[in-house]
This record gives structure tokens, C-alpha cells and sequence, in this order.
């Protein structure tokens, strides 16, 4: 059994701090600069043997007039009505301030367990601050340090009476719905021998895990991330809004699409480096790129008005270089007029500017109507099969015997190449060793022919593809070789 956990306070008190010391390691963006949290973010916590789901919110800010700040507050409301349990955090050592009141306002008309927190109460400064929190009519405060790791044993306690709680209100549930099961209508399941474990009597229904997806949504700032991910589930998740940048985390977004669990991660929009210059965006930046190295498929999203500008490149570039499969997403569709031709100029630029991933899937939606969506991940799970492609070794020595034959490598000092054999050494990304008998002088030209070979005869499109030449004097897959070594 477990609970949902939100930490909430007003700015700057280190709601994110407390977030990253509960999850166990540095996801949530931290900075002495209040406002830097803006969207809510999830994930598992933990404290000692229990595990729960932990939330982390924006500041607080007492505004309605439909900015920014307006739309943070109320991602923090849509977090406070999912808790089971809430930490109200305050500033133990800047005392009670009169947003922590009208906050305090707003949590008891929640109605729900709420506990007072004074964090950064590591020194005697904040004795003051945690007596004055009584006013707030939450009780005792809690004396925390998120940054040091004190208090931890007091959160453990209410955490562990949130899951108690929880699991004697489902058994409950459970107990008073038990004589109901007499009434239920019997149902015929046709069982099939696939969906069978072992054999005769014994035969147990096999167990079939939906297998996770991490998808990556990357881009300029302002292409439209948001909006998409907010469209694909079905809810304002992330915010929005007229304003470039609003995404400084990167916020991972379960959503499950035709019987599949897709997290979906949205980033923050990445600039050209000259141009980013303030240690947010900095920071914003960098934990976009480290989701990019965690993901499995990259949807690099790109503004129909003003599509491949060189930042589209250099991060299309990035993906290529981190092994990722990638998919590129041409949003605000709904803007362009002529889109026959614009769609024909769009894939002949991209087999131009992308050489490096001829055949990556290119799709043209629209995030705020929602228009292809369905296209999208047809491309997104397309792009998965090439990217976890497997050649046996008995075929890729075969394709490579015709391409030797049709194209042979060139002689390099009067001397030829031998190209000995191939085999596969890995999947995502598909890669591959070619053993050759000189291969530090083989040529890259003859090299990327090699690797356009592999994507058209093996369907490995539009995903990177490494090659790996080495030097060898024997093919351990020749049968004479073979009655040698026996």
C-alpha cells in the first residue's frame, strides 16, 4: 500500500530540497533564486522502508489574474487535492510571513492531513520561527533540515501512519463489498496455450508486464512541448502559456497509450549556448540534456513557421551522438497554408541537413488540436522496432560478401583490403564490428557506405547505427576454421 506525499509552502523555503533528499537524488532544480520550481513533479520517495509516492510543487503565490503565476498556483491546488498527505513547509528561520498565513487559509479548507514543516532548522536561529508556526493552527512544527538530513524520524512517522491508515481503510472497503461477490454475473474467458505457464494441471496464467517507454520531447523554446503533452493526456500536467522558457524541470509524465505505459518527459527549451547566459536557464538546459541520455526515443519538436534553424540540428546532432532513436515532430501544422509543398520541402531538407539519419520518421501535428497524435506514436514505435534491430551473424556475412563484390574496398598504399567478417555486437543502438585485416586505414567514405547498406538492406531506418572496425586474421564463423579450433 502506498500514499501520495506533496510538499507545498510559499517560495524559497526548500520544498525541492526536502523533494531530492526524499527521492535520493538530485532530479528537482535547487537555487537560492525563489520561483525556480514551477511545474509539479512526482516521483518515488523513500525513508528507510517505506516508499511513497512524493510530489513537489511551485511556490505559492496568492495571484488570480491569469499570469504565470496564476498557473503555477493553481498546478499547486491540482497537487494538493491528489496528496493523501501534505507537508506545509515554512521558513523556520524567517519565521511566519503573511503569505504562509493566506496559505494556511487554503490547506484547512482542503480538508486534508496536513503537518507544519519548518525547514533550514539546523541552528538556533530558527527556535523563534518554529514557536511563532503555532499561530498557523497546524500544531507543532516539525524542526527540519531538507539540506542536512535532520527531522527525518518525525516524517517517518507520518508517512507510516498515512500507509497504515490507507491499508485499514482498503481492508475496509474490501470487507464491506465481500458479500457482494455471490451477486456478481459469471463471465467466460476463452484461455488460449499462449497465455499458459507450464503444462497439464499445473498450468498457471502467465503473468505479461506492460514494458515502459521513455520518450524524451525536446526543442527551441516556445515549439509547442507543453502544449503536446498536455494534449496527449488529456490534462493541463505542465504549464503553458504565451511566455518562452516557462519549462525549467524536466517533468516525467506516465501516460499509457493502446495497453503501453509511455513516460513522457517534457524539457525545457534549449537555446544556442552563446545565448544562455543566466544560471537557471543554465541549469534548465543541462537537466534537458541529461534527459536526452535517459530516454529511449527523442521527439525533437520543431516549429512548422520556422523549422530546422541550426539549434534543431545541433540537437538532432546530440541524439544521433547519444545513441538515442529519434523521431522529429514539425508542430503548429495548423499555421501553414501550402502544406503539400511544405511537407515535400520539409523531408527533403531533413535527408539534406540529417545525412547522419536517413529515414528518421518526420511527422507534422498540431499539439493544440491534437491533430496526428495517433501518427506520432505509430513513428515513435516504428522508430523503437529499428532502433532494438538484430541481424544474425549468417545474414550480415552474406549482405556483406554482395556489397564486397559490387564495391570492393580500395587498395590503400598498393596493398588491398580484406574484409574478413561481421557480426553484431549489440542493439540500441544497432551495433556492429567488422573485422578487417588492416582497419585503421579503411576509409570513412567506404565505411558509411557500409552503414547506408545495413539501413536499406535491414529496414534499420532513421536510427544512429555504430560500426566498429577491427583487426582480425581469421573468421571464427568459417566452417574449415571452425574444424581447426575443434
Amino acid at each position: 500500500m502506498t500514499v501520495t506525499v506533496a510538499i507545498v509552502g510559499r517560495p524559497n523555503v526548500g520544498k525541492s530540497t526536502l523533494f531530492n533528499r526524499l527521492v535520493g537524488r538530485k532530479i528537482a532544480l535547487v537555487d537560492d533564486t525563489p520561483g525556480v520550481t514551477r511545474d509539479r513533479r512526482e516521483a518515488e520517495g523513500r525513508i528507510a522502508d517505506l516508499t511513497f509516492r512524493i510530489l513537489d510543487t511551485a511556490g505559492y503565490e496568492d495571484v488570480k489574474d491569469g499570469s504565470l503565476e496564476d498557473r503555477m498556483r493553481q498546478q499547486t491546488e491540482m497537487a494538493i487535492k491528489e496528496a493523501d498527505v501534505i507537508l506545509f513547509m515554512i521558513d523556520a528561520r524567517a519565521g511566519v510571513v503573511p503569505l504562509d498565513q493566506r496559505f494556511a487559509q487554503v490547506l484547512r479548507k482542503a480538508g486534508k492531513d496536513v503537518h507544519l514543516v519548518g525547514n533550514k532548522a539546523e541552528s538556533g536561529a530558527a527556535e523563534a520561527g518554529l514557536v511563532e508556526a503555532f499561530k498557523l493552527g497546524f500544531g507543532e512544527a516539525i524542526a527540519l533540515s531538507a539540506e542536512h538530513g535532520l527531522g527525518l524520524s518525525e516524517l517517518y512517522s507520518i508517512v507510516s501512519a498515512a500507509i497504515d491508515k490507507a491499508a485499514a481503510d482498503k481492508e475496509a472497503a474490501d470487507a464491506a463489498n465481500i458479500d457482494d461477490i455471490d451477486a456478481l454475473p459469471e463471465v467466460d474467458v476463452d484461455i488460449t496455450e499462449d497465455m499458459l505457464e507450464g503444462e497439464g494441471d499445473e498450468a498457471t496464467l502467465r503473468w505479461n508486464p506492460k514494458r515502459y517507454l521513455n520518450v524524451a520531447i525536446v526543442g527551441r523554446p516556445n515549439a509547442g512541448k507543453s502544449t503536446l503533452i498536455n494534449r496527449m493526456v488529456g490534462e493541463d500536467r505542465v504549464l503553458v502559456g504565451p511566455e518562452a522558457g516557462i519549462t525549467r524541470d524536466s517533468i516525467l509524465v506516465p501516460w499509457e497509450w493502446e495497453g503501453r505505459v509511455i513516460n513522457l518527459v517534457d524539457t525545457a527549451g534549449i537555446r544556442r549556448r552563446s545565448r544562455v547566459t543566466e544560471k537557471l536557464e543554465k541549469l534548465a538546459v543541462g537537466d534537458s540534456l541529461r534527459s536526452i541520455q535517459y530516454a529511449e526515443v527523442v521527439v525533437l519538436m520543431l516549429d512548422a513557421t520556422i523549422p530546422f534553424e541550426k539549434q534543431d540540428l545541433a540537437l538532432a546532432d546530440l541524439v544521433e551522438r547519444e545513441g538515442r532513436a529519434l523521431v522529429i515532430a514539425v508542430n503548429k501544422w495548423d499555421l501553414i497554408e501550402d502544406k503539400n509543398e511544405t511537407l515535400k520541402m520539409l523531408r527533403e531538407e531533413c535527408d539534406r541537413l540529417l545525412p547522419q539519419l536517413r529515414g528518421v520518421p518526420l511527422v507534422t501535428l498540431s499539439g493544440l488540436t491534437g491533430k496526428n497524435i495517433d501518427k506520432l506514436m505509430e513513428a515513435i514505435f516504428t522508430i523503437e522496432r529499428s532502433w532494438n534491430s538484430h541481424v544474425s551473424t549468417a545474414r550480415l556475412n552474406r549482405w556483406l560478401a554482395g556489397m564486397v563484390d559490387g564495391h570492393p574496398p580500395p587498395a590503400v598504399s598498393g596493398r588491398r583490403l580484406k574484409l574478413r567478417y561481421m557480426t553484431q555486437a549489440k542493439t540500441r543502438p544497432p551495433s556492429f564490428i567488422l573485422f578487417a585485416s588492416r582497419p585503421d586505414v579503411l576509409p570513412m567514405a567506404y565505411q558509411r557506405y557500409l552503414v547506408n547498406g545495413l539501413r536499406e538492406a535491414f529496414n534499420i531506418k532513421g536510427t544512429p547505427i555504430r560500426l566498429w572496425v577491427r583487426g582480425g586474421s581469421e573468421n571464427p564463423y568459417n566452417d574449415k576454421h571452425k574444424r581447426k579450433m575443434g
